[in-house]
């Protein structure tokens, strides 16, 4: 298995991964699964300001993703994400998430980021006792938040800090603006 940057290329198998999460569960509020065209959209969106990873296992397969995307527009934010995971059925139990999201935080730290916020419906015992083991703190419960399958369900905040936020700080910088060196040293597959 090795961790890589996503392309448009992913987005029928990353779209297929995220399917049942919205289809069968209440973790993604959608209601409707994106297609493999909206998901290829919102990847091409994501790069090259923030980071979207695959992981492939043999064969080439997507295994899992994660991927960090502007927490608001509001100028101020700029330094803040929200960040989510999501693990192939078949793959689950075998510590992707945490791989995947542990490279996700050192690329956000790199580009200047210094807050993520995850959020997640409650309750789900694996997602917060996953963001818990990474440093992720609850900030707050918005109750019914969102009303889907037949029922009203509440959201938690959570918030990690990625780094120790400067009194002077300089705009996040974009992927393409990373050396592309330590970035192939982070991820398991060279970008260039």
């Amino acid at each position: 298995m090795h961790i890589r940057l996503a392309t448009p290329a992913d987005a029928p198998e990353v779209a297929a991964i995220y399917a049942p999460m919205v289809r069968e569960t209440t973790v993604s509020f959608e209601t409707d699964p994106p297609t493999e065209t909206e998901m290829r959209v919102r990847i091409e969106k994501t790069l090259p300001g923030h980071p979207w990873l695959v992981c492939e296992g043999d064969g080439g397969t997507i295994l899992g993703y994660a991927y960090a995307g502007t927490h608001n527009s509001r100028e101020a934010y700029q330094w803040t994400v929200n960040v989510s995971v999501y693990v192939h059925e078949d793959a689950r139990g075998q510590g992707l998430d945490r791989r995947l999201y542990e490279t996700l935080f050192e690329i956000l730290r790199l580009q200047g980021f210094y807050t993520a916020f995850a959020i997640i419906t409650v309750p789900n015992d694996a997602s917060v006792a996953l963001h818990e083991s990474l440093g992720f703190e609850s900030v707050g419960v918005i109750e019914s938040a969102g009303y889907k399958h037949g029922g009203w369900h509440d959201v938690s905040y959570w918030r990690r800090t990625l780094t120790v936020p400067l009194d002077d700080p300089t705009p996040p910088r974009s992927l393409d603006q990373l050396d592309s060196a330590v970035l192939d040293g982070i991820l398991d597959t060279p970008t260039s």
